[in-house]
């Protein structure tokens, strides 16, 4: 996949090969795939790995969701895969054009790399994989504790202010929601269905994709007045990590393995989770031109 990729879109292997992997494994284990390149990568290239992050989900994810939705959507899985494969080159495409490459990647043609041995054996290898393994589960941990209290802090604010207006009720992810509602029209659901959808996309940035499908499957499940198309092109929208917590999550995951390359990280992942959100609403677009 990363091969095909590559030659039809002219990229870089490594960045190329970040993304075909989250097709298959989470925002955090594809970076591991290319271990030795990313102290060595462009700014362009750390972009591309964040989106494809962003714009994917890992595989048991996915079929966890299957699991929740197939009871009352039972063409899910066909559409979770699709919009998964969509989304890597979808998210390749709208990285380069929130961070254009304007330098020379290593991996961008071909390459003879020779990686020195560091293990003397399996034992060693497993206990500097379990070693490694423990570091980036510490250092994603601590940063989704400190982002997870930063929306808990913003969402009250919010909710204080809106208790003034007479909306305790109020949110983040209900703001998102209402601005939302004409994009999710523009993908070509129905208006009806339009704030339903724009609300689902506003909780998968806010909080995460598990509950904005949580609700979509207490929706349908409820026999909520939501039309298939507009549950269809939801599936698409919600696919992927693209949520304020995995920006702690990717700077915790990726710095581990480069620590020199946390500060370019911080600074663009408010940009990547954008670009991760648009590779999405891009796939629901063209899902909903082909329904």
């Amino acid at each position: 996949i990363a091969w095909v990729m590559q030659r039809s879109m002219g990229t870089s292997g490594a960045e190329t090969l970040s993304a075909a992997g989250n097709i298959f494994v989470g925002q955090t284990e594809a970076p591991l795939l290319i271990k030795p390149f990313v102290g060595r990568m462009t700014y362009s290239e750390l972009n591309t790995v964040m989106v494809g992050g962003f714009a994917t989900i890992a595989g048991g994810v996915m079929a966890a969701y299957v699991g929740m939705l197939s009871p009352y959507f039972p063409d899910i899985a066909g559409h979770l895969l699709t919009a998964s494969v969509m989304n890597a080159p979808a998210g390749l495409v709208i990285s380069k054009l929130l961070v254009p490459e304007v330098a020379e990647p290593v991996t961008k043609g071909s390459l003879k790399l020779e990686v020195p041995r560091q293990e003397a054996n399996v034992i060693e290898a497993a206990a500097g994989g379990a070693a490694l393994g423990l570091q980036l589960a510490l250092n994603v941990g601590a940063m989704l504790l400190a982002f997870i209290a930063l929306i808990a802090l913003l969402n009250a604010g919010i909710g204080w202010v809106g208790g003034l207006m007479g909306r305790p009720d109020l949110s983040l992810q209900l703001l998102l929601g209402w601005v939302l509602s004409p994009l999710a029209w523009l993908m070509g659901v129905p208006w009806g269905d339009a704030g339903t959808v724009g609300s689902l996309i506003g909780v998968k940035t806010a909080v995460n994709e598990f509950v904005a499908y949580l609700q979509l499957a207490g929706l349908l499940q409820s026999g909520a007045p939501m039309s298939p198309r507009g549950a269809i092109i939801a599936t698409y929208a919600l696919l992927g990590f693209a949520n304020f917590s995995s920006i702690a999550i990717q700077i915790g995951g990726i710095g581990g393995l480069a620590p020199e390359r946390r500060g370019e990280l911080s600074r663009l992942g408010l940009r990547a989770m954008i670009g991760g959100n648009l590779a999405a609403l891009m796939s629901a677009s063209l899902a909903g031109m082909l329904l």
